[in-house]
């Protein structure tokens, strides 16, 4: 599948109605975190575990997302991973506050312009070394860390967070890296 392919498929599954996840609560309304600092933000993530998604069917392996602010305000987007067969996969778009009037945690992602999905950051250790990201439908769902490996206690605890937040987490896929 080429890069054009696994974006357009991104697009479309941005586009589509969110589908209720079974044991999530879809009408509670999702909880942000209050603010980002989105210097400390930036910089290079692994990803820990996420939920299946179209557009990361490919990716089996040293999943990352580097986020490079930029000084229109916005901020460039390049995620990688690794396929089964070993060849490395990117794609890269561009982040933007949601609006003025929310949070700095709310942000729109776009692979392909003019299409933004929900990047919505709902949990974030005070010292940006973990943090969450999903969206109101709960169809998406990361769990992001500065480092390739989460504490096995720690990933207990995201996880009952993200349960409170109205997840199904026993979908969630635990990202191998090298």
């Amino acid at each position: 599948m080429t890069n054009r392919t696994s974006l357009l498929l991104l697009i479309l599954g941005t586009m589509l109605p969110a589908v209720p996840i079974p044991g999530a609560n879809p009408e509670a309304p999702m909880r942000v975190v209050p603010s980002v600092d989105l210097t400390r933000y930036a910089g290079k993530w692994y990803e820990i575990a996420r939920l299946p998604n179209r557009f990361q069917r490919d990716c089996a392996s040293d999943t990352t997302a580097s986020y490079t602010l930029r000084p229109d305000g916005k901020i460039t987007v390049v995620n990688a991973c690794r396929t089964s067969e070993g060849k490395a996969k990117t794609a890269t778009g561009t982040a933007r506050l949601a609006s003025d009037k929310e949070p700095k945690s709310k942000l729109k992602v776009s692979f392909f312009w003019p299409f933004y999905g929900n990047y919505w950051i709902i949990d974030l250790d005070p010292d940006y070394q973990w943090a969450v990201v999903g969206e109101p439908g709960r169809k998406y769902f990361w769990i992001l860390s500065r480092e390739p490996r989460l504490d096995d206690t720690l990933y207990q605890q995201v996880l009952d967070r993200a349960k409170q937040q109205g997840y199904d987490v026993s979908r969630l896929i635990k990202t191998r890296h090298s």
